[in-house]
């Protein structure tokens, strides 16, 4: 103990510092209340009990969180980023990005992006050359195909090509196909479009499923189910990142009217 003594006053201060580190990354990941008090026990108060949790959560959460999806968060903001510019920057942006290169990702994003524009004739010939090709099967040829599809009032056709769609590709890919399919069942008056936006929400990535579904719930007459999905939402917003906020900033707000309508 005695050979250690001098450097006490440096441990202390890695220890805090690390405790105020784990605590920016619980908020920002949205970890559960239980870190978020041991880090700040640590970080504001210093006591040996918050340091040491500062210490397992830097090696049970911050460090494998680093190493296994430090990429996959890294491409999550910048998408989050991208999703903030005008609509009309991101389609000249993405134009420009196929005429230089002429990929499905590219592509696929363009014919999404003028489709969510309202420009469905060309959002539809943008996507023509990837139906007809080999990535007519393509779980992002098929989810831009089926947005276009209840665009132009072909709830069913969407379907079919929704129930195509290989859904173990990404949780993104899963949240997006079953949230379209719900849609698309819920134009056809389908009673299974209940089950589909519930299967939605389980693990989804943006807020569009939840909200969605409470806008379903009330067209339903089912206000007290409304509510509750809206609470969980509007609770989210409250614990939210300012970036996760502005991204899903569209989700919100109708979660927010739709409160409004219920009162």
């Amino acid at each position: 103990m005695d050979v250690i003594q001098p450097y006490l006053p440096l441990i202390f201060n890695v220890l805090r510092g690390l405790a105020v580190v784990g605590l920016v990354h619980a908020i920002v990941t949205r970890q559960q209340m239980f870190w978020m008090f041991l880090l700040g026990f640590g970080a504001l108060l210093g006591s040996i009990f918050g340091m040491l949790g500062a210490l397992a959560y830097t090696f049970l959460v911050l460090i494998p969180s680093l190493r296994g999806t430090g990429r996959v968060a890294g491409q999550a903001v910048s998408r989050g980023v991208e999703a903030l510019k005008p609509l009309d920057t991101r389609i000249r942006e993405s134009q420009a990005q196929l005429d230089e290169s002429d990929t499905l990702a590219n592509r696929a994003g363009l014919a999404a992006l003028l489709a969510r524009a309202g420009r469905r004739d060309e959002a539809q010939a943008t996507l023509d050359p990837l139906l007809r090709g080999i990535y007519a099967d393509d779980p992002v040829v098929l989810l831009t195909s089926a947005e276009l599809d209840l665009a132009r009032g072909n709830p069913a056709g969407a379907e079919d090509r929704l129930n195509a769609v290989d859904l173990k590709t990404s949780a993104a890919t899963r949240t997006r196909a079953l949230t379209l399919l719900a849609q698309a069942q819920e134009t056809q008056g389908k009673p299974q479009a209940d089950a589909t936006y519930r299967d939605a929400l389980t693990a989804a990535t943006t807020e569009e499923p939840r909200a969605r579904y409470a806008a379903y719930l009330v067209k339903q007459g089912r206000a007290a189910e409304a509510q509750t999905v809206l609470d969980a939402i509007a609770k989210t917003e409250s614990r939210a990142t300012a970036l996760y906020r502005r991204q899903e900033r569209e989700w919100f707000d109708l979660a927010s009217g739709l409160r409004r309508e219920l009162k």
